[in-house]
């Protein structure tokens, strides 16, 4: 066993060093009445940014997270931090949590409670998980891969060792979303319970002939999604090393780059704040800053788009769930995600977007209960 209790302990010397950059920064012009057409908008930037470097209150975040039980694995070589919080109830089950880019960790934090301890939700105590949250390699406190291929399926391959080897399940659920869910289709079928995603993905390569009008009205507002707002995977598949240098030196570069995507993707109307706190964005990206995993947090989609695949056992039936959020990317009909699978339970949700478990954990966490009720 390689599992250790771990700490996350930011130095001080690197959170000077961040508002020093951030004080110094060098602001580009903008046009008037930009608004966020250009990309992210000077004027909100300035405003977070202003407040990262004299409000934010990292130690108070920090202090926050260490709250929760952090652990660090060494699976084949490769550090992996993870959150491990145990289930109160009769036989909790094990569930898998994956998050993806430019998220952290940090978005299953409110979701945690409401699975681990459903009883104190209002929920029934036979509904509660023992939830896993790892960091994938390349983000926030887990290892920096620093060999070529760390792509989802390799990720797979080490989260399937930390579930059962490192930790002793067996046998666990997965919720994912992003590239997580790419890491999820390449764990092996014969160890999951169930499985429940959410969200688009966008690479479509074969178009069948026989699209209902609403499999064609999707397809429509996915090609019209890719042109306007793919651009920044196809940097992350071709050249992520170019972004790196300016997003690992810039704090408030790194912040706009990542910003522009919790405002575009989440269920937000265009105010970044009705959904998340300036804190909680700040700590998300306190947590990119200050491991120096923006650069290869980005080539994961790099080794992913050349080691795409399924689990050795993809044959094997797994029950699943889809839970389609409204301001997701681009919402995805049944029947067009049914073409790679039977899907056994789909929850069109009410609201939320790509960060469901962050922007809806309530909706969320109900949505898993039922989905796994009958699957322990």
């Amino acid at each position: 066993m390689s599992v250790r209790p771990f700490r996350i302990d930011v130095s001080e010397e690197t959170i000077d060093d961040l508002r020093r950059r951030l004080a110094a920064t060098r602001w580009p012009d903008e046009v008037e009445g930009a608004g966020w057409d250009y990309g992210t908008n000077l004027a909100e930037l300035r405003r977070l940014t202003d407040h990262w470097r004299d409000g934010f209150d990292w130690p108070a975040q920090q202090a926050a997270l260490n709250r929760l039980d952090h652990f660090r694995a060494e699976v084949d070589g490769l550090g992996i931090h993870l959150v491990h919080q145990r289930g109160r109830g009769d036989r909790p089950l094990p569930l898998l949590l994956l998050h993806g880019w430019p998220s952290s960790f940090l978005q299953m934090v409110k979701i945690l409670p409401l699975l681990t301890d459903p009883a104190a939700h209002g929920g029934d105590p036979a509904d509660a998980f023992d939830v896993v949250v790892p960091s994938l390699p390349g983000y926030g406190f887990s290892d920096r891969p620093a060999r070529k291929g760390m792509s989802a399926r390799a990720i797979a391959g080490l989260l399937s060792t930390l579930m059962t080897t490192e930790l002793g399940y067996p046998r666990y659920g997965v919720r994912a979303s992003d590239l997580g869910s790419g890491v999820a289709a390449a764990l092996p079928r014969r160890q999951l319970v169930g499985l429940h995603q959410s969200g688009t993905n966008p690479f479509v390569q074969d178009v069948p002939a026989d699209l209902s009008p609403e499999e064609q009205e999707f397809l429509d507002r996915l090609q019209a999604w890719v042109r306007q707002e793919f651009a920044y995977a196809q940097e992350h598949t071709t050249k992520p090393q170019t972004l790196a240098y300016g997003l690992n030196d810039s704090p408030a570069g790194l912040a706009a780059w990542v910003l522009e995507k919790f405002r575009a993707w989440s269920d937000c109307g265009g105010d970044l704040e009705r959904r998340f706190s300036r804190d909680e964005l700040l700590t998300n990206l306190t947590i990119y800053w200050a491991t120096e995993t923006i650069g290869s947090s980005m080539r994961l989609y790099y080794e992913s788009m050349r080691d795409w695949g399924q689990s050795e056992d993809a044959e094997a039936r797994v029950p699943s769930a889809v839970a389609m959020f409204p301001a997701d990317m681009v919402p995805t009909p049944r029947s067009w995600a049914e073409r790679q699978g039977p899907v056994d339970r789909w929850t069109d949700m009410p609201r939320g977007g790509h960060f469901g478990e962050w922007e809806e954990p309530e909706l969320l966490a109900g949505d898993l209960r039922a989905f796994f009720r009958p699957l322990r």
